[in-house]
């Protein structure tokens, strides 16, 4: 199994999750686990992934995924999961 990172911040709105999913989906990205919250009209989302079937590797996927967060006006970090935990350790 290959997991990856993905968080989703910014100001809420319609279809963020819905198109952020999509396009894990067209991509054969499994999502393992997810939370989502909204506070005072901010959005935050984290997913858990496995990313083993998909074709593209994790730079290329928080390429796309980067470009797809500028159209939905959020910001879209995608890190392989070892990168994550060393960046969060204490």
């Amino acid at each position: 199994m290959k997991k990856t990172i993905i968080t989703v911040v910014g100001n809420d709105g319609v279809g963020i999750i819905a198109r952020v999913c999509t396009y894990l989906a067209e991509h054969q990205v499994n999502i393992l686990d997810i939370t989502q919250t909204i506070v005072q009209g901010y959005f935050n989302m984290m997913m858990v992934t496995d990313t083993s079937a998909c074709q593209k590797d994790t730079a290329a996927l928080a390429e796309e995924l980067t470009a797809l967060g500028d159209e939905l006006g959020v910001v879209i970090h995608c890190q392989h999961e070892d990168i994550f935990n060393k960046m969060h350790r204490i």
